[in-house]
Parts: C-alpha cells; sequence; structure tokens
C-alpha cells in the first residue's frame, strides 16, 4: 500500500498486463453453488454459501475516457498511452467480451453483513435473512501480482448482481469522480487507501437518481435527476471487509449450514494471506494466526482513523462493510474534508453523530468489535485463545488513545503531547470557528504572533479583543512548549531550528484538501463534457502538502464561503451515488 517507487516491468498492451494475472480469491475460494456458469446473474436473489458468485460485467455504453491516475500508473509500470487504448479502455469499463489469453471474462461479487455502530442488521437485506446483501454493483475483475505486489482490480458502476437489492447497478459521473480523486488525494496524504486507476463515462447513458434542487437547505432529496453513469476502478491489495468476515462469521456462530465453519476459515487464512503474510508466520496454528490477525488489524485500524483526523477526513458511512480488513480507507461514498472545525461535523445526512468526525475512534472501535465477534467461532475449543481475543479487543480504546495523542502532538510540533495545551486548544477553535485545515498549516509557519492564525477564523473574532487575547496567550505556551520539548535542536529558538520543525509540521499538516466545494464545479463542469477541473484537481490534491502557485493558492487555499454554508450537496449530501 505504500510504496511509491517506479516500477521495473512496463506495460504498454492490455496483453502485457495478461502476463501478471494471477485470480488467487477464485481459485483458492469456493463459488456460490447455485451461480450461473456464463455469468449472467444479475437479479437479486439470496446467495447462501460461497465466497463469491462469478459475474459477467454489464458494460456502460459508448464509454468516453475522463482521466487516470498518473501516479499510480507509474508505480505500476503502466503506459499512460494504455489507459486510452481501445482494449484496455474497453475492458476497465465493463466489457470482457474479448480479452488477451490468461484474462478472465467473468468478475465476482462478495457478499457481506451489515452492522451498524456495532449492532448487528438484517433487514436491509430484501428478503431479510442477510443472504442478499453485498457488492450489488461493484466487482471485481482482475488480481494480477507486479513487481512482487499483489492487486486486485474492482470495477465500481459495472452493473448489477444477485446483491444489487433491485437497484441499477451503475455509479454516477457525480460520485465516480468524487471517489477517483479522493482516492488519489489520500494516497498523497500519506494515508492507506484503495487507489484510483481509471475513470470512464459513457456518452449516451443515463440513470436516474434523488438529488437536491439548487440553492436548497434540505437535508433530504427533492427531485429526480438524469445522470451520466461511468465507471472508476479502484485497487487494493484486496477488497476483503470486516462485514464479508461478519457474515461468515455469523453463519459458522448459527450453524446456517454445513460448511459454514469452514467457510468462514478459509476467508479468514486467504485474509492473512493477502494482508498479513509479512507479520503472520504461516506455519503457526490457526488460533494463534488469529489472535495475530487482531492484534495487527487493531494497531492498522487505530493507525488509519487518527490519520484521517489528522488531516480532517470523515468517512460519513464508518458501517462494518465500508471498512476494509486490510486497515485502509474504502468505499468513498458520503465523506467530507472539515471546513469549519466541529468535533461533531458529519457530512453524510443519514450518519448520525456515531459517525462524526471525532467520533470516529468510536465507530471503529465498535467495527473492531464485530471483527473480533466474526472470529470468535474459529476460537470455540480454546477458552485460552478466546480470552486473549477479548484481551486484544477490550485494549482498543487504550491504542486507539495512544495513536490520538501521538498524532495531536505531531500536529502541534510537540514531542510530547501536552493535554493541558490540547485542552485549551479545542474549545479556542470552536468558539472562534476556526477552518481546521488552514489554522494548522499557519500554525506550521511557526507564527511570532497571532496574525497569521487569524486567516482561519470564519466568525468575527477578530474583533473581540477577549478571543484574541486568549489566542495570543495560548500562542505563547505553545511557543515556549516547542521550544522546550525539541532538546536535539542546539538552540530552539534559532532560525535554522524554527525552520527544521516549520517543515517537518508541513508534512503532518496539508495545506490542500479535497472540500466538497472544490468537487461541486467539477462534477457539474464534467457533466458537460469539460474535465479540465478534473485535471486540475489532481495536480493539486496530489501534491497536498507543497507550496504551489499563487493562482493556486488563491483558489484552493482559502476559507469555505458564506454562501455556501448549509447548502445541500455541497454541505451535505446523501448516498446517492
Amino acid at each position: 500500500m505504500k510504496s511509491t517507487n517506479k516500477a521495473s516491468v512496463k506495460v504498454e498492451t492490455l496483453s502485457d498486463l495478461a502476463l501478471f494475472a494471477d485470480y488467487s480469491f477464485v481459485d483458492t475460494l469456493s463459488p456460490d453453488p447455485e451461480a450461473t456458469e456464463d455469468g449472467f446473474d444479475h437479479a437479486p436473489r439470496q446467495v447462501f454459501s460461497g465466497h463469491f458468485v462469478p459475474v459477467k460485467p454489464t458494460p456502460i455504453q459508448d464509454p468516453k475516457y475522463i482521466a487516470h491516475s498518473k501516479n499510480f500508473f507509474s508505480e505500476l509500470g503502466f503506459s499512460d498511452n494504455l489507459a486510452t487504448s481501445e482494449d484496455f479502455m474497453r475492458m476497465f469499463s465493463g466489457d470482457t467480451s474479448h480479452l488477451p489469453e490468461r484474462l478472465r471474462r467473468l468478475g465476482w461479487a462478495t457478499g457481506y453483513a451489515l452492522s451498524i455502530y456495532g449492532t448487528e442488521y438484517y433487514e436491509q437485506c430484501p428478503f431479510k435473512t442477510g443472504n442478499g446483501y453485498g457488492d450489488g454493483r461493484a466487482m471485481s475483475i482482475l488480481e494480477a501480482v507486479i513487481n512482487g505486489q499483489r492487486w486486485e482490480m474492482q470495477l465500481k458502476g459495472g452493473g448489477r448482481t444477485p446483491y444489487c437489492r433491485g437497484a441499477d447497478g451503475r455509479a454516477v459521473l457525480r460520485s465516480s469522480i468524487r471517489e477517483f480523486l479522493a482516492q488519489d488525494h489520500m494516497h498523497a496524504l500519506g494515508v492507506p487507501t484503495s487507489r484510483s486507476l481509471s475513470l470512464y463515462t459513457s456518452e449516451t447513458e443515463t440513470v436516474k437518481r434523488p438529488w437536491f434542487t439548487r440553492g436548497s437547505y434540505s437535508k433530504d432529496p427533492e427531485v429526480m435527476i438524469d445522470e451520466a453513469v461511468a465507471i472508476t476502478t479502484r485497487v487494493a491489495p484486496s477488497f476483503i471487509r470486516v462485514g464479508q468476515l461478519e457474515l461468515f462469521g455469523r453463519r459458522a456462530r448459527k450453524n446456517e449450514h454445513p460448511k459454514a465453519m469452514e467457510e468462514l476459515e478459509k476467508l479468514v487464512l486467504h485474509l492473512i494471506d493477502r494482508e498479513y503474510s509479512d507479520v503472520i508466520d504461516a506455519h503457526l496454528p490457526i488460533e494463534e494466526k488469529v489472535l495475530v490477525l487482531a492484534h495487527e488489524f487493531r494497531s492498522r485500524l487505530t493507525s488509519l482513523v487518527a490519520n484521517w483526523i489528522r488531516v480532517g477526513y470523515c468517512q460519513g458511512n464508518f458501517n462494518g462493510d465500508n471498512c476494509a480488513a486490510g486497515g485502509f480507507t474504502l468505499d468513498y461514498g458520503p465523506f467530507g474534508f472539515i471546513d469549519m472545525f466541529d468535533p461533531k461535523y458529519q457530512p453524510w445526512t443519514g450518519g448520525g453523530v456515531h459517525f462524526s468526525f471525532l467520533n470516529q475512534p468510536q465507530a471503529a472501535e465498535r467495527n473492531f468489535n464485530m471483527f473480533c465477534l466474526a472470529l470468535k467461532p474459529l476460537l470455540e475449543s480454546n477458552q485460552d485463545a478466546l480470552d486473549q481475543l477479548d484481551e486484544i479487543r477490550k485494549g482498543f480504546a487504550r491504542v486507539m488513545q495512544g495513536q490520538m495523542i501521538k498524532m495531536w502532538a505531531s500536529k502541534l510540533g510537540l514531542k510530547t503531547f501536552n493535554a493541558s495545551l490540547f485542552n485549551e486548544l479545542v474549545p479556542l477553535m470552536i468558539e472562534t470557528s476556526v477552518d481546521y485545515t488552514i489554522f494548522f498549516r499557519e500554525l506550521s509557519t511557526i507564527p511570532e504572533d497571532i496574525s497569521p492564525l487569524v486567516k482561519s477564523f470564519y466568525n468575527d473574532s477578530f474583533y473581540d479583543e477577549k478571543i484574541l487575547k486568549s489566542w495570543s496567550e495560548w500562542l505563547e505556551k505553545w511557543k515556549s512548549l516547542i521550544h522546550t520539548t525539541n532538546p536535539a535542536d542546539i538552540n530552539a529558538t534559532s532560525p535554522e531550528a524554527r525552520e527544521k520543525l516549520s517543515n517537518q509540521m508541513k508534512q503532518v499538516n496539508p495545506k490542500y484538501t479535497l472540500r466538497e466545494w472544490f468537487l461541486v464545479p467539477a462534477y457539474q463542469q464534467a457533466t458537460n463534457g469539460d474535465y479540465t477541473l478534473i485535471k486540475e484537481l489532481q495536480e493539486v490534491m496530489t501534491n497536498p502538502y507543497e507550496e504551489q502557485s499563487k493562482e493556486i493558492d488563491e483558489k484552493y487555499y482559502r476559507e469555505k464561503p458564506s454562501e455556501y454554508f448549509e447548502i445541500a450537496g455541497i454541505s451535505h449530501v446523501t448516498c446517492s451515488s
């Protein structure tokens, strides 16, 4: 996930890519025994067993190239020309009818269970059993091992599957642009994430989606609109979710069919092989593997969520099925990057406080609890192992707190977290309505006085002498701490030491984040075939820590305009995609 080295291989054609194909998921695990042989399995139905359903993607009509991730193409060794080549474009817009040898014409979709904030749900399944919930429009079409790294490539919007719950299996251009740009951006921010490969839209195919009227303040969509369909391909070491483990854990716990326990064990071992083989010895007994897996996932998940908060990201909908078991960001639905600091910031109208910005550590803990619950059937015969798993589960809050303390210290340029300083800062940030990104970036300049920080104030606090005095006092405390908690510097107050610390803080506190009001004009222009802003955002947001041109600075390093606050589709979004 973290590699940014350029590849030693060179992939110029789809036939070149085919040489690296290696379909471990479908070759190792079990297909649904009731699946069709030809993959035409597009109607909603219950899937009672098996790890995946073979499905033939439904190509979008008259596909048109919009963008590809140049950085990721470079890492993979893909030629940039590949993205616009006819056969590559055809495959990654859903047409698998003509593929080179070694590439398979059927993709695969997977089922998973739904848990929301640690509570199991079945009602969202159309059959009320949990057997019809899963990848309704996402299907993987390729696994490849490139430069020793296994990557799975998945179409989002590739057509209906048995898990479609009556929907059309499509993703619209608006949401596809958001996910494509967000994945590129998050990787550049240094946050573990699925990756963007390519983005294609249809010149003729549209679908209807609920949305808001222009300038509306509504929390609920008011109209049905026609939107162009699109397919973005996302890539990850695997797409195994916590919710997937939950599905098989529930079946094993309830002994729903004779192979339920076997299927759970196979999926867990496959997860270990795909995501944790570097830290889990293949020769360990299954019980020990499970315990190391829980420990390692806890470490990854706590680090991930601390990083989300570091960069101002809110997942919005952090259900167990939107939580990657590999510990990276997955499913960019109703996400958002925070503007005005608010611990309860929530971009999704259906998200509530439980998935809000500073409650994400608690939401992650609930997902981790469900992860551990899914693993328990594998340890039922070993009470000592069950007790150890429970201890790992109970330790989540402690580990999460440690990650948060480390993160806040790094944002503040401190070697050691200072609770008193932090506890003074948060109420000041709330009272003053500061812009989260701009505040920490300006603090990274090690200002002499509060004037640079005032750039981040949204309300009229800069006229309030009492608040300004509080900020000046806080800044002096902070400066005294950064001078005393960086003992490695001979003279912590020297210009060289200040510059060094400033540069360190600027690599923690991004200058640019992908705010929703940047995205809206980009996808609005794209509906008219103008992709200029998409290209510009891709360039700016893949260099989020760098100082860029004055023009870019004025356009993207500024507070959210007042007229956008509370506006539907800008300040809050739905799951409509």
